[in-house]
C-alpha cells in the first residue's frame, strides 16, 4: 500500500467521522438518535453495535455489488440485497448482545432491531458503490461513518444526561429540548466543514 493510498484512507476515515457526520451534517439515523440518547451506557452501547454492523454490512454490500450484481447487470437490487444483509447483520448482533449482556439488550429494547431500518447502514452501503470505493476504502468509510454516529450519539447521551438535572421550561422537555441540542451539536460539527 502506497502512502498516497494510505493518505486517501485516513482523509476518507476522518471525513466519514467528522466533516459528512451521519447524523449530524446527512441526517440520518435520528431515530436511534433521539431514541436511544437518554444514557451514555446505552448509547454507547448502541454505538459499538453500529460500528460493527455498518462496518461489516460495508464490506458484505462491496463484495456482492462488485461479484455479483455489477457483473450480472442486477444494479436495481442493490437497495434490496443490501437490507437484507444489514438484516441479518443485526440478527446476529442482537443474539450476541441478548446473550452476553441482557440489560444492554433490555435497555435498547425496540431500538437494536431497528438498526436493520436504519438509513444511516443502508445510506453508508449505497454511498459507497455510487462512488465507486474498492473493498477497503469501503470498509474504512463504512467504520469512519460508525465513529460519527458513536461519537453524535454518545455527546447527545452525555448532554441529556446534564440536561436532567437542569430547570427546563415544561415546553421544552423531551424531543425539542433534544432537537435544539442536536441542531447546536450539528453547527458545532459544521466547522469541521474546512478540516478535509
Amino acid at each position: 500500500m502506497n502512502s498516497e493510498y494510505f493518505v486517501k484512507l485516513l482523509l476518507i476515515l476522518i471525513s466519514a467521522a467528522f466533516v459528512n457526520n451521519v447524523i449530524l451534517s446527512q441526517f440520518l439515523g435520528i431515530c436511534s438518535f433521539v431514541g436511544i440518547s437518554n444514557k451514555i451506557k446505552t448509547a454507547t452501547g448502541m454505538g459499538f453495535a453500529v460500528i460493527f454492523v455498518i462496518t461489516v454490512a460495508s464490506a458484505i454490500a462491496s463484495l456482492i455489488y462488485k461479484a455479483i450484481l455489477y457483473p450480472l447487470e442486477l444494479d436495481y437490487l442493490k437497495t434490496i440485497v443490501f437490507i437484507m444483509v444489514i438484516a441479518c447483520l443485526v440478527q446476529f448482533v442482537e443474539m450476541v448482545i441478548k446473550k452476553f449482556s441482557p440489560s444492554l439488550y433490555n435497555a435498547l429494547g425496540v431500538y437494536l432491531p431497528l438498526i436493520t431500518t436504519n438509513c444511516a447502514v443502508l445510506g453508508v452501503a449505497l454511498i459507497n458503490v455510487d462512488k465507486e470505493f474498492d473493498l477497503l476504502t469501503s470498509i474504512i468509510n463504512g467504520f469512519g461513518t460508525a465513529i460519527g454516529f458513536t461519537i453524535a450519539i454518545v455527546l447527545m447521551a452525555g448532554i441529556r444526561e446534564r440536561l436532567e438535572y437542569n430547570d427546563i421550561t415544561k415546553s421544552f422537555k423531551g424531543s425539542p429540548i433534544v432537537l435544539i441540542t442536536a441542531t447546536l451539536m450539528a453547527m458545532a460539527f459544521y466547522g469541521f466543514a474546512g478540516l478535509v
